[in-house]
């Protein structure tokens, strides 16, 4: 069944039983994720471009489709490489050290679409590209912890120590979270509330919150094939690397 995978064959040799488990079972979701993110892709945006325009927007709420699921996953992409960070100093799994590798860039992506959907929305409502508000501030500096881990892992010449560095510096940057999440609670800012407040009751209501709850799950799915994808390629360039460096040493 191996066979059937779209990860390049070799990539579970060298790992331990329960590692392999992981990995295989990752390849074997990988194709149903991709399909599904791609189809609650298409239904959300139909449901989108079928949107009726906001009385105080106008078209450019549409523009929240977009920027609220790409910050929802910016964040939960975080909160998922600090956990498989975690996971990787208490258990040294290498798995979750894959999995953490794999998140960064894709966490990474969605914050700058954050950044850019959450500029161009700023220009027509707040008459400024940019403002030194505290959500856009936070949201900046996730965007810089993002880069900062991905800098780290390669920054060190042993493959451990840079794994090793790169988990604490992931957990040091969690604390950008709750700032992030509350900072529209905690400071007067620009930026509006929420689009759900708590115990999920939306701040939004009638035809817009269909498309958004749409789209919100396309985007945890399209965030998931993304990093399952990546992973594959992690764990084959890992495996890459190891016979590399048993063919110098027999040579």
């Amino acid at each position: 069944m191996w066979s059937t995978s779209p990860w390049p064959r070799g990539v579970l040799a060298g790992w331990s039983r329960s590692e392999a488990i992981v990995l295989k079972f990752l390849a074997r979701i990988q194709p149903w994720v991709g399909w599904t993110a791609l189809l609650l892709l298409v239904a959300g945006l139909f449901l989108v471009f079928h949107a009726p325009p906001d009385f105080q927007q106008g078209l450019s709420v549409r523009i929240m489709y977009i920027h609220v699921p790409s910050a929802q996953m910016a964040l939960f992409l975080y909160l998922f490489l600090s956990g498989a960070s975690l996971l990787f100093l208490w258990k040294r799994f290498s798995t979750a050290d894959v999995l953490a590798e794999a998140a960064a860039p894709v966490g990474a992506a969605f914050s700058l679409v954050t950044l850019a959907t959450g500029s161009i929305w700023g220009k027509p409502m707040w008459g400024a590209w940019w403002a030194w508000d505290a959500r856009l501030t936070s949201m900046l500096v996730l965007l810089i912890i993002y880069v900062g881990v991905m800098a780290m892992r390669h920054a060190l010449d042993e493959p451990a120590k840079g794994a090793k560095a790169t988990a604490i510096l992931t957990l040091i940057g969690a604390v950008d979270l709750p700032i992030i999440h509350f900072s529209v609670v905690w400071w007067r800012t620009l930026h509006q509330p929420s689009s759900f407040e708590g115990k999920l009751k939306p701040a939004i209501a009638g035809p817009l919150l269909t498309p958004l709850i749409v789209m919100a799950v396309a985007g945890l799915a399209v965030a998931a094939y993304l990093v399952i994808l990546k992973s594959g390629n992690v764990a084959a360039q890992r495996q890459l690397d190891i016979l590399e460096s048993e063919g110098d040493d027999h040579g």
